[in-house]
């Protein structure tokens, strides 16, 4: 998705980067090196004019970000043909988000250590082997194992990719950044549509035709992107090389403002994986209730929608927004929004049009807070941006993983609406946080904007 130029101020158009003089000079972090450089957006027709080593990283990314959403349209039809409870189901998310969590917290390390290639190549292959496991599998267990290691592989994969795209780039990283952008909103879009579609055919669909369109990435990469790095170390905001430590994602939380941002983002992300992952099974009842037929074609379409605000925001209106009016009243301002819409989701329950328009619109408030929260994280510190980037969504993922495991159970023992009105407190309790954290916030009110590769970031962690 790229940015309409003219609802960007003119002082935006410049952004600050770093661009590698060869494509041996792989940044696998995001920061500045040595004396910024100054450049601007290109024509768009020109940032579509890249190497096909980009394209290749391109499509791989746009089905990594298809994969998030692909499993929705497809939770009730496994609950059903597997006999499986709503709360095993939600467990493919849960599975998925606890490994992504984990694994967050040492791919910095990894990709020193292997060379960013190599760690791209591994997080496809699998994605592409685990995806294919589910599609075979005859049980519901089987498969939230195999989500667990298919979270492991998305980790791996999106972790590097904008730092590989960035590197196998001509004229400029800027151009790159905008098709990585669009590929990201393609994907985020596009990946419940798929799996309505796909899942319309049988559960198993989706999940082969992920691993299909994964396995193309895999060969397009590997064909197409060379890189001669090998394990080379990345640079740091100080321009000089250096390896991380293994456990440095995990003490970089004791920086207070990383704290409060991972934090405020672990309970956020309660209330957003309540939304994604319960909210096909109140949906689905809902319509049985009013003699509606709404099977996975149906899901996905409701989640496409949601997908395509939240990618419209996301890329579009958060960067200006959070530019405007900054972070912290960005995120003060949206986090009530978003538990009115819960209290809403609540209170309709039983009522299939209020969730299917709810849900959809609520995409376009967690597109602004995905965008904000992780771009606050690119700049709240002095902390390296790869290594802040990864303790925050090992925490984060930590919350959804949390959120998707209880809200099933807590539907089943109390009311279909509970697990809404737990998102309410989850999003108050993040609101309360910001509220509290705000004055280790201080260093955001000196920042302008951010480099073209950190925005990205914002957006692509963001998404997630």
């Amino acid at each position: 998705m790229t940015k309409p130029m003219s609802t960007i101020p003119p002082q935006m158009h410049t952004l600050t980067s770093h661009t590698p003089s060869t494509q041996n000079d792989i940044p696998t972090d995001l920061s500045h090196n040595s004396k910024p450089v100054h450049h601007t957006y290109p024509p768009i027709h020109k940032a579509f004019v890249q190497p096909r080593s980009v394209w290749a990283i391109a499509f791989a990314t746009m089905v990594s970000f298809m994969g998030i959403g692909l499993v929705d349209p497809i939770l009730p039809a496994i609950s059903h043909d597997l006999n499986a409870t709503h709360t095993q189901a939600m467990l493919l998310f849960t599975s998925y988000l606890v490994i992504t969590a984990i694994a967050m917290f040492f791919t910095s390390w990894v990709s020193t250590r292997i060379g960013v290639r190599t760690t791209l190549l591994i997080g496809l292959s699998l994605v592409v082997a685990f995806a294919l496991a589910c599609s075979a599998s005859n049980s519901v267990n089987h498969i939230i194992g195999w989500r667990a290691g298919w979270g492991l592989g998305n980790a791996l994969f999106i972790s590097t990719a904008l730092s590989a795209i960035v590197s196998a780039a001509s004229g400029g990283s800027a151009g790159a950044i905008i098709l990585y952008e669009a590929a990201i909103g393609i994907g985020m879009a596009f990946g419940p549509l798929a799996g309505g579609l796909l899942g319309h055919i049988s559960w198993r669909g989706p999940f082969m035709g992920t691993a299909i369109l994964m396995a193309i990435g895999f060969i397009g990469i590997a064909v197409l992107y060379k890189n001669k790095s090998g394990g080379a170390a990345p640079t740091g905001r100080n321009g000089r090389a250096n390896r991380v430590s293994a456990f440095a994602a995990m003490k970089a939380l004791s920086h207070p403002a990383l704290r409060v941002l991972s934090l405020t983002a672990l309970f956020y992300n309660m209330t957003f994986f309540i939304l994604l992952a319960y909210s096909p099974f109140p949906i689905e009842s809902a319509a049985k209730n009013a003699g509606i037929s709404f099977g996975e074609h149906e899901l996905g379409l409701v989640f496409f929608a949601w997908g395509i605000c939240l990618a419209l925001t996301s890329v579009g209106l958060a960067p200006i927004m959070t530019r405007r009016f900054g972070v912290v009243r960005t995120v003060l301002t949206t986090l009530p929004i978003i538990a009115i819409l819960m209290l809403i989701l609540a209170l309709g329950t039983h009522h299939l049009w209020v969730l299917v328009a709810t849900v959809a619109a609520s995409g376009l408030v967690c597109g602004i807070m995905n965008t904000a929260l992780t771009e606050a994280v690119m700049d709240a510190t002095t902390l390296e941006r790869h290594i802040a980037s990864s303790a925050y969504s090992g925490v984060r993922f930590i919350g959804g993983a949390i959120s998707s495991a209880c809200a099933g159970p807590l539907a089943a023992f109390t009311i279909a609406s509970m697990p809404y009105y737990m998102g309410i407190v989850c999003s108050g309790i993040a609101f309360i946080i910001v509220i509290l954290g705000r004055k280790h916030l201080s260093m955001l009110k000196k920042q302008l904007h951010l480099s073209a590769e950190s925005e990205a970031t914002a957006i692509a962690a963001g998404s997630r």
